[in-house]
């Protein structure tokens, strides 16, 4: 459909991409005035200086022929099932609506500050609006039935239509595998808006995954979780927070018997955007290929951002956790780097998706997806000490993090009870975490 977009970062044309039917792959150029301020929007793959950029050897499963810096706003695989529902509604055909066409749905509301013109999408409102947390975990569920080939309606009448026009905006633009959508919710939680505008005063920006929202057709370990996901998560929130690591604040907001992870939105300081690269898109990291990168190559790529030595113990901090706490779903999207203006320097962002993830014979969570000391199981502890020499002067401190992990990880229990998890499942987890490193 669309062969050229815009890109804007904070207001200002970045570049321009260019869509090649025949390969396609697309090409990206910066703009003439963009270079004159020294910015990159991805420095190890996209530095600012004239010419032309493109990446046809790279996968065109994960980043869709765009370079790794804009692959990282199209929308997952949920996001994706909500797009692919409204070209139904719509009469449109998905084999017609290319990468760039999806750049463009996204327009302006995409994770992290750049925006893509001019806006194809839905309808963008500037209205305030609220949103109804049960139609849409209804109509959640009902994309991903029809994408499983189910029949179900993605119209409706009054309600019914309102709540599926919404979830085509708040569905698409945040990313990840499992069903979310972005919101907007004021000091007191009596009201959640849609939010992908400016949020009103008393309000702030933040993501909720919707609970016990499942792809039914198979055992798929890609879409949803079975319900009571939400309170697990939150419960390796709390535990993480407690090991030290830096987190967005997080909760969970109650619908009927259903228990909706709420975090807190990085990305956004106020109504300013915040410019974000994940791991995956600023050093081209197929995050598909389990095994494929490791926690050394993640090092290198804070020593070319130049992070501070905080930043690098943090990462430690976190591969620790993600070990002892067997959240072994570590692929290069659940990390990434921020930046708050042009003049600022790269920081690692808080992190986020940290939850229980382990299933026996599991293509994806069976072992760590990325690996550490050559390795994505039986680990030792040397081996997390190897890693430490990554960080000058961190083999020194790494056993009082290993220890400060492992202490916080044996409260498991504790914090399962305070989250309400699911007796049978706070016990497989306590079956599997790695206290004994």
């Amino acid at each position: 459909m669309k062969d050229i977009a815009e890109v804007r970062l904070w207001g200002e044309q970045v570049g321009a991409l260019l869509y090649n039917e025949d390969n396609g792959v697309t090409t990206f150029e910066y703009a003439r005035d963009w270079i004159a301020n020294g910015v990159s929007v991805s420095p190890v793959h996209l530095p600012n200086r004239p010419g032309r950029f493109t990446f046809p050897g790279l996968p065109h499963e994960t980043l869709k022929g765009l370079p790794g810096a804009y692959a990282d706003t199209l929308p997952d695989d949920f996001g994706n099932a909500v797009i692919d529902a409204w070209l139904v509604r719509n009469g449109l055909d998905k084999a017609d609506f290319n990468p760039l066409d999806r750049l463009l749905y996204t327009g302006t509301r995409g994770m992290g500050a750049l925006e893509y013109h001019p806006v194809l999408s839905n309808r963008q409102s500037q209205a305030v609006v609220d949103v109804h947390i049960d139609l849409l975990v209804e109509l959640a569920q009902r994309v991903l039935d029809h994408r499983a080939g189910l029949k179900v309606s993605l119209d409706g009448n009054g309600d019914h239509r309102d709540a599926m026009t919404e979830i085509f905006q708040v569905g698409t633009s945040a990313g990840g595998a499992r069903p979310k959508a972005v919101i907007a919710v004021n000091e007191d939680r009596t009201r959640v808006l849609s939010g992908q505008k400016d949020a009103p005063s008393g309000f702030h920006h933040y993501l909720l995954k919707f609970d016990g929202v499942r792809e039914r057709s198979n055992t798929s370990e890609v879409f949803g979780d079975p319900q009571g996901y939400g309170r697990m998560e939150y419960a390796y929130y709390l535990m993480a927070v407690e090991a030290g690591i830096t987190m967005m604040p997080s909760e969970l907001l109650i619908e009927g018997d259903r228990a909706h992870f709420m975090t807190k939105r990085f990305d956004r300081d106020g109504n300013r955007k915040r410019h974000y690269q994940s791991l995956c898109a600023i050093d081209h990291a197929d995050y598909k290929k389990p095994g494929l990168y490791s926690y050394e190559q993640l090092f290198s790529v804070a020593r070319q951002l130049r992070l501070p030595r905080a930043d690098a113990v943090e990462i430690y901090r976190r591969m620790i956790f993600n070990v002892i706490s067997r959240n072994q779903d570590d692929h290069t999207k659940n990390f990434g780097f921020v930046l708050d203006s042009p003049n600022a320097g790269w920081r690692l962002a808080p992190a986020f998706d940290v939850a229980f993830s382990y299933k026996p014979d599991s293509y994806w969570v069976d072992s760590h997806q990325m690996t550490l000391n050559g390795k994505r199981e039986d680990f030792t502890r040397e081996d997390l000490l190897t890693v430490a020499e990554q960080v000058r002067g961190l083999r020194d401190e790494a056993p009082q993090l290993i220890e400060q992990c492992i202490n916080a990880v044996g409260r498991w229990r504790e914090f399962a009870e305070t989250a309400s998890v699911d007796t049978d499942l706070a016990e497989w987890i306590q079956q599997n975490l790695r206290l004994r490193l």
